[in-house]
């Protein structure tokens, strides 16, 4: 990443939202000034306060809000705290014009969206949640949700490619996972079987499966979390709602198997209580492993 990759996205998407035309949206006022009345909507605010978030020169603002006076969009008024200081708000009227730029400001960003594929909607808005976290270093975040439309194919898709990379895995691995969503969908009993997707900026980042072995017996499945998303206990999270899940469902007893080689699995498994009960070495997805069953007692 150079200074000149960020200045030409800077330009382009400056060019996109019309963010350098005189006019806001077509409308009399500026960029500058439609903020102003922005922050004013929240309710009256010391001409002080308005400077400093706003990062605006003393002068500027001063002028912005003598027009705004002028045309009787705000009232001014002395702090009752301390007369010296100035408190602004807006008037009726300054509250139907914020409202008409609001409209004009959705229904451009509507026309903005209808040229990018409903199905990429997710993508660029969480590229924009991205852009938006790295610049300000917030902590990432992530969400949990039930499965949507295309979840199915990304947790097939997402499985084969990352044993493959980690584990050299090969295709039939790819295989029996689509065989165990495939069971999921077809037998399905939302009273006793559920599934969880992790969420990070928007994109999907994680997976987990509870599903029925037997009336006593459930069975977590398909644990996943993407590379980029470790470190955030997803994980950890996903295994505490699939072991919360089955005890709801009224199962005693909720199984998992593994292989020996999974390390950051096996840990997360052994922190929520699951133990070990038995093993096999066997030769399968293309190269020996040693398969693991674990228990945990509901």
């Amino acid at each position: 990443m150079t200074v000149a990759d960020v200045r030409a996205f800077n330009r382009f998407y400056t060019g996109v939202i019309g963010i350098l035309d005189n006019a806001y949206l077509d409308s009399p006022y500026s960029l500058t000034e439609v903020r102003v009345l922005f922050e004013l909507s929240a309710g009256t605010a010391e001409t002080a306060a308005l400077r400093t978030g706003l990062g605006l020169d003393a002068g500027y603002l001063s002028r912005i809000l003598t027009r705004f006076d002028r045309e009787g969009l705000i009232t001014r008024s002395p702090s009752p705290d301390d007369a010296r200081r100035q408190v602004v708000g807006l008037t009726d009227a300054g509250r139907a014009v914020l409202t008409d730029l609001d409209a004009r400001s959705n229904a451009e960003i509507g026309a903005l969206l209808d040229r990018v594929p409903p199905a990429d909607h997710a993508a660029l808005v969480g590229a924009m949640r991205r852009i938006q976290r790295l610049l300000t270093g917030a902590e990432r975040a992530y969400l949990l949700r039930p499965l949507k439309p295309g979840d199915l194919g990304w947790v097939v898709h997402r499985h084969g490619v990352r044993y493959a990379e980690e584990h050299g895995y090969d295709w039939t691995f790819e295989a029996l996972v689509a065989r165990v969503v495939a069971d999921y969908v077809e037998h399905h009993d939302p009273r006793r079987e559920a599934a969880w997707i992790a969420e990070v900026d928007g994109e999907p980042a994680g997976s987990i499966f509870c599903v029925r072995a037997s009336e006593d017996t459930a069975q977590l499945r398909l644990l996943l979390v993407e590379p980029q998303a470790r470190g955030l206990g997803i994980g950890k999270r996903l295994v505490e709602e699939c072991v919360r899940f089955a005890r709801r469902a009224g199962y005693r007893r909720i199984v998992l198997e593994t292989v020996s080689d999974v390390e950051v699995a096996r840990g997360i498994y052994k922190r929520a209580g699951f133990t070990p009960i038995a093993e096999k070495p066997v030769r399968k997805w293309g190269g020996d492993v040693v398969e693991e069953t674990w228990a945990l007692e509901l």
